[in-house]
């Protein structure tokens, strides 16, 4: 089958509309059938398609002089190479289930590429993950690695909540110690899962806690933090933790949906985070500070480690006077 090229579109005539009817490929004209690039070198190199006065090399060289087009050409290629019908828009392209295409189905996948070494601006991801929430599409972000491997992420805008807000927490005094309290419980514990048990009759407050019970009214500070009012410990904790205001905000966020978050420091991550359901903590959770980006490498690693340690990986933005909680879990298409 013959096809056109004009130096910008590649067209077939009007026999080309049967491959938009079998297989879902280009978009129908009133004379034809117009390719994106994709598609006609996709089609090119196996053969269903000629192309005049160019090879496969020579066409793809054209195409690869515009912006990271060859990424976007490997990931068109591994969806297609896995049964998908695959059309380009309104990110990068939208995948239709298994045995259905255009006209005949709804689309599954809105897929964006990106390569390892991109900077993720999360801002522009909850925006996206938005729209394609909105259209019934499950957000899908593509990672072409710098030996053009491909790796799928799922990327999801969570609501975490969890069954732990139960327990009145008493009123505690407690005696600052350097950055933590000391409280003493005489034995009657603390419920709702805050500090570190010292012995039978101590607690061990962290800062994050300290200054989420002295904003609640739960907690008075005695010896040299005596009178603390809670903005003035905070710029206490922020003197020795330059990320103390993100981690404060999802801290109380978390606190406030029923969940307990605990350091994850052993994680490599902000906190690890438990629900109540199980014994274990099942999310891991960084805390994003408003217009924040990560490169694509540090939250593949992120999410390398929660799904060894069979959690879900996080992060926290704080967003429009809000917290948006994303979600990135490596799939298999």
């Amino acid at each position: 089958m013959k096809a056109t090229f004009d130096g910008e579109h590649v067209r077939l005539g009007a026999e080309g509309k049967s491959l938009y009817e079998q297989s879902g490929y280009g978009r129908p004209e009133r004379d034809g059938l117009r390719l994106a690039p994709e598609e006609a070198l996709y089609l090119l190199h196996r053969g269903r398609i000629e192309v005049p006065g160019h090879t496969f090399d020579s066409l793809l060289a054209l195409f690869a002089a515009r912006p990271n087009f060859m990424r976007s050409f490997l990931v068109y290629r591994d969806i297609r190479e896995r049964g998908y019908a695959v059309q380009t828009g309104p990110h990068d392209f939208r995948v239709f289930r298994r045995g259905q295409k255009p006209g005949r189905g709804p689309s599954q996948y809105s897929i964006s590429v990106v390569s390892e070494r991109d900077l993720i601006v999360f801002q522009k991801v909850i925006e996206e993950v938005t729209a394609s929430r909105n259209i019934r599409k499950q957000h899908v972000l593509a990672a072409v690695d710098d030996e053009n491997e491909l790796t799928y992420y799922e990327v999801k805008i969570q609501v975490p909540e969890g069954g732990m807000a139960g327990g009145t927490v008493p009123h505690l005094v407690g005696e600052l110690v350097g950055r933590n309290a000391i409280v003493h419980t005489e034995g009657s514990g603390c419920p709702g899962g805050w500090g570190m048990q010292l012995d039978s009759d101590r607690l061990v407050l962290s800062p994050l806690e300290i200054l989420c019970l002295l904003k609640s009214g739960n907690l008075v500070l005695t010896g040299e933090g005596a009178g603390m009012d809670p903005d003035t410990f905070a710029r206490t904790a922020r003197e020795s933790d330059v990320e103390f205001p993100e981690k404060m905000e999802v801290y109380e966020d978390l606190r406030k949906k029923g969940l307990v978050p605990r350091t994850g420091y052993k994680f490599g991550h902000h906190f690890r985070v438990y629900t109540g359901r199980k014994i274990h903590s099942e999310m891991l959770v960084q805390a994003l500070p408003a217009g924040a980006a990560l490169p694509m490498s540090s939250i593949s690693r992120s999410v390398r480690l929660a799904h060894s340690v069979k959690k879900k990986m996080l992060f926290a933005c704080i967003h429009n006077g809000g917290i948006r909680y994303v979600e990135f879990a490596r799939i298999k298409l």
